[in-house]
């Protein structure tokens, strides 16, 4: 049913608030749990609050960063009360499930919940191709960890329930997260080199470049096509530079 579906839990402080999602998770039909760098230890609090989820917190997966916890994944939203300038759009929750289950298909994707205190930061918000807010009151938009676990997960439960017939399988083609942070780095490469990008604030214009990338959500063949090209720019710049060299 999940759909190989992540939870992915950064910099998790209180024990509690892991076995507590791992529990929202499985009443949900969600398995695979990703812990990223955990500032606390996964033991008896974290199992005691998992109740009947004890087998998510034994089979999660711990990881010291946010990169590897997001190998192999197609598609990866954030969970975020607040805009940001230059990342991702902020969509409401339900709708934000609703495009999700249209357009990514069977590839695996990852939803990810940042610090209970401070929430995702900029480089996380940057690996985000959408960013979900749960709609609450106006004047206290604050949730308890593991409730936004469990709103999320019943969100996905009610859009995969409705759609039992399958998602579409020609989005399973968009290319793995780490394929698009490799090609918005070879574009800063050579744009660096061409001096493309503004040298007083570089990485501005390559957040600009990863959103535009994430959003467009392309297939692995288009990336390929893309990198192809710029190695092949890359190439006619050394050339250049050999030519200049030897006159």
């Amino acid at each position: 049913m999940s759909h190989g579906i992540r939870i992915v839990l950064v910099e998790t402080s209180h024990p509690g608030n892991i076995g507590a999602a791992a529990r929202a998770m499985k009443v949900m039909g969600l398995g695979q749990l990703v812990l990223v760098d955990p500032r606390c230890e996964v033991g008896s609090e974290a199992r005691a609050r998992a109740s009947g989820a004890v087998d998510l917190i034994d089979d999660a997966l711990t990881v010291p960063t946010l990169a590897a916890a997001l190998e192999g994944v197609h598609f990866v939203a954030g969970t975020s009360a607040r805009s940001r300038r230059l990342g991702p759009e902020v969509v409401d929750l339900r709708s934000g499930v609703r495009d999700w289950a249209e357009g990514i298909g069977d590839g695996a994707s990852a939803i990810v919940f940042g610090p209970e205190r401070t929430g995702l930061d900029n480089a996380a918000l940057d690996r985000c191709n959408a960013l979900w807010r749960i709609p609450t009151a106006g004047d206290y938009a604050s949730l308890n960890l593991a409730a936004a676990v469990q709103v999320v997960a019943y969100e996905l439960r009610l859009v995969q329930d409705y759609d039992a017939g399958g998602m579409p399988e020609e989005a399973a083609a968009i290319a793995p997260a780490e394929e698009v942070a490799a090609l918005c780095e070879h574009f800063g490469r050579v744009a660096g080199r061409v001096d493309a990008i503004n040298p007083q604030a570089p990485r501005l214009g390559l957040r600009r470049v990863q959103r535009l990338a994430r959003r467009a959500r392309p297939e692995s063949s288009e990336v390929k096509l893309l990198r192809g090209f710029l190695s092949a720019v890359e190439r006619a710049i050394s050339a250049l530079e050999a030519s200049e060299e030897k006159s």
